[in-house]
């Protein structure tokens, strides 16, 4: 098993031949992710990489039933409007890699995803992959390795950077998904908890967090409330960032005293999850737990 994606997913890229979603798309192809179709308004009728490309999602979805996957590639400009043909074209599941999405625009489009039963990933974030099994964003997928770890971050570097650094002390992982940096996001760390929840091949998560919002401290309500029974490793980046301060991500902001490291480590400490100092303690800490 594993969350969201596996062998069976069907992906459609939209803006396939744009410098970004040619790139990945190889990348992904490489790894051996099933791409059935792309996307690029103007380009219909071409193919890239064996892949035909056509004008619209729905025009795609025609051809390619059985893709139930979209990921965006699309310019922040025109990244809206292909979020919402996806969702209409019936697509379960949508990644937008996209950044500099406005904010109002992110909140109109995950609320009608959400009317309309699909689960978008991001924006502004790196993908998702279950590891040996399918790849649908920009992580690279070397560094990975299947096993029984669950990873939910949101980092974009540090994602990759802290999935390495498992695989080379021989921990696997189930799925690892980067929920993305922006303030408003798809997908949140207690809905990816809900997932892995019922998923038999994770046996532990790993939660990557950052400064700003309170994602982390809805993690650990959930725990602390028995909704999510099994082990929980943390790691919270921006340790040394200034209160007031704005971080990389639009996220990563302290404000009005909520959201700084100290309260994000002691909250998630006080429910019994285990916290890394660095992302190199995490295969020790994950060992503790697993035992």
């Amino acid at each position: 098993m594993a969350i969201l994606v596996d062998e069976k997913t069907r992906v459609i890229v939209q803006g396939i031949t744009g410098n970004e979603g040619s790139f990945h798309t190889k990348r992904m192809l490489e790894y051996g992710t099933k791409i059935v179709a792309g996307v690029t308004p103007g380009k219909g009728g071409t193919k890239i990489f064996d892949i035909p490309v056509y004008d619209t999602v729905d025009e795609a979805k025609r051809e390619h039933p059985e893709a139930d996957t979209s990921i965006i590639f699309v310019p922040a400009k025109f990244a809206t409007d292909a979020v919402y043909e996806a969702i209409d074209s019936g697509l379960k599941l949508v990644v937008v890699i996209t950044e500099h999405i406005p904010i109002h625009d992110s909140i109109k489009f995950i609320t009608y995803a959400r009317s309309k039963g699909t689960t978008i990933i991001g924006p502004n974030c790196p993908g998702i992959i279950s590891p040996e099994k399918s790849k649908i964003g920009i992580m690279p997928g070397n560094v990975f390795l299947q096993g029984n770890v669950g990873i939910a971050s949101r980092s974009g570097t540090l994602t990759y950077e802290i999935s390495n650094v498992l695989s080379k002390n021989g921990i696997g992982q189930s799925t690892v998904i980067g929920i993305g940096g922006d303030p408003v996001i798809g997908i949140s760390f207690t809905e990816v908890m809900k997932l892995y929840e019922n998923d038999p091949q994770t046996k532990a998560l790993v939660l990557i967090g950052e400064i700003g919002g309170d994602a982390e401290e809805r993690a650990a309500k959930m725990v602390e409330e028995r909704a999510f029974t099994k082990p929980v490793v943390a790691f919270v980046a921006g340790k040394t960032a200034p209160v007031g301060k704005r971080m990389g991500h639009a996220g990563a902001i302290i404000t009005m005293g909520s959201g700084s490291y100290k309260d994000k480590v002691e909250t998630l400490r006080s429910v019994g999850i285990k916290v890394a100092e660095t992302p190199f303690e995490i295969p020790k800490l994950v060992k503790e737990v697993l035992k």
